[in-house]
């Protein structure tokens, strides 16, 4: 009888408070994932200085885009694997390895080095998302889905913010100095998640019971139930449009800022990642996710709908971030597109999840990140060139129109039927 009672208040405190416990850990690792990632992007200048090879822009984008085509091929398979394991484990080993090639990157002394450091974080990072994301999307369900998510997101948008003073601590101190204190801090936080962070009980059960064949699929079984939905096919392109923008943004933004405004990059580099990850935050937590969570208590196309409208936002923004001159209407188009890509970011599991069961979620997320981030590698070279040919700012304009066609894409094809596909 005790034992009953103990697994009866287990199971209260899990409905209550600890999915949000979940959605904070969790949050944390998606601050350490982007934070490692995007503080590269800020402190070229500085690693340039040691290393001559990043004194060329096309280099530097070569660099940025290795990450970026690892991390994409990995993707599919990091989210099929966090389908048929412990997803604890698995965000946990990944935040060890990643924060541990971070600390590497710091001891790195050749153009080379700094190649196949990024290459290994490629690898590590891409097992995180499909996992973290599938795990919120185990723990909550219909009312709470999109600001769960949100709220997560926020954890990127942070990080990437967090990311823009590598050129300030680089400044001050040495960009080695930099990579070896967000490496230290990450490998201590997987320690921590060791001890707080479970497995959803009723996830671990179905696991381990043999007699629930839908609980885990064949691997081959899986991807012909995935791909033989049209609606994936759509989601993937959806999915992969406004990455363009989205990975831009990400990798150049400060450089953008950088030269559009005529100051120093260890200003550009907090600037842009700070109004970035800020709007972002508004739009992810105060209007994608509330907004979309009652939405589709009313319109089973609620979510798709918020969806929509943030990717709307982006349109005019992309143009005015790559035209626009003055001051007020960079910062306004940094601001209109953060809002717009966190109302985008905050749906995307939960458009998923409207189409795709439980069991093959992580895997088919695994998928959109691959096609996001390839065409996000594609981009990001191709803006490197442009930058070196003078047209950087065009080539952000550019990208308004892909985003549109994605837009009327997802408005036309995603037609949902329930809330949450079982």
């Amino acid at each position: 009888m005790p034992e009953i009672q103990n697994h009866k208040s287990e199971i209260t405190n899990q409905k209550s408070s600890y999915p949000w416990v979940v959605v904070g850990l969790l949050s944390i690792v998606a601050l350490l994932n982007y934070m490692d990632r995007q503080m590269l992007s800020t402190m070229q200048h500085a690693i340039k200085v040691d290393i001559v090879e990043l004194q060329k822009a096309e280099a530097f984008g070569f660099l940025m885009s290795v990450f970026m085509w690892i991390y994409a091929v990995m993707s599919p398979i990091a989210g099929s694997i966090a389908d048929r394991v412990n997803r604890k484990w698995l965000i946990v080993g990944s935040l060890f390895v990643w924060s541990a090639v971070t600390y590497g990157m710091g001891m790195a002394t050749t153009y080379n080095q700094l190649l196949w450091l990024r290459g290994f974080m490629g690898v590590s990072e891409a097992l995180y998302i499909p996992a973290g994301l599938a795990m919120i999307a185990d723990y909550h369900t219909g009312k709470t889905r999109s600001l769960a998510v949100g709220i997560h997101m926020t954890g990127l948008y942070l990080g990437q913010a967090l990311g823009g003073f590598g050129a300030t601590v680089a400044e001050k101190y040495t960009w080695h100095t930099a990579f070896h204190w967000f490496g230290i801090i990450g490998i201590v936080y997987s320690i921590v998640l060791v001890f707080f962070l479970r497995e959803k009980k009723s996830r671990k059960l179905n696991l381990n019971d043999k007699s629930l064949a839908s609980t885990k699929l064949p691997l081959l079984k899986g991807l012909s139930m995935l791909f033989s939905m049209t609606a994936f096919w759509v989601i993937l392109f959806y999915f992969a449009a406004p990455s363009l923008p989205g990975w831009a943004t990400k990798n150049w933004l400060p450089t953008l800022f950088a030269d559009t405004l005529k100051i120093p990059m260890s200003e550009a580099g907090p600037l842009s990642t700070i109004i970035m990850a800020a709007s972002s935050f508004v739009g992810a937590v105060f209007i994608g996710g509330p907004l979309s969570d009652n939405w589709v208590q009313k319109n089973i196309r609620g979510r798709v709908y918020t969806g929509a409208i943030g990717l709307a936002l982006t349109i005019p923004s992309l143009v005015l971030l790559g035209l626009g001159t003055s001051f007020i209407a960079v910062v306004a188009a940094a601001v209109l597109f953060g809002v717009g890509f966190g109302m985008f970011d905050a749906n995307n599991m939960p458009i998923l999840c409207q189409f795709v069961p439980s069991n093959l979620r992580a895997t088919a997320y695994g998928f959109m990140n691959m096609v996001g981030v390839f065409a996000g590698a594609a981009v990001t070279q191709v803006l490197g060139k442009f930058k070196d040919e003078g047209n950087f700012g065009l080539g952000f304009a550019a990208l308004a129109g892909i985003v549109a066609v994605a837009l009327v894409l997802q408005l036309v094809a995603l037609k949902p039927k329930v809330q949450n596909m079982e």
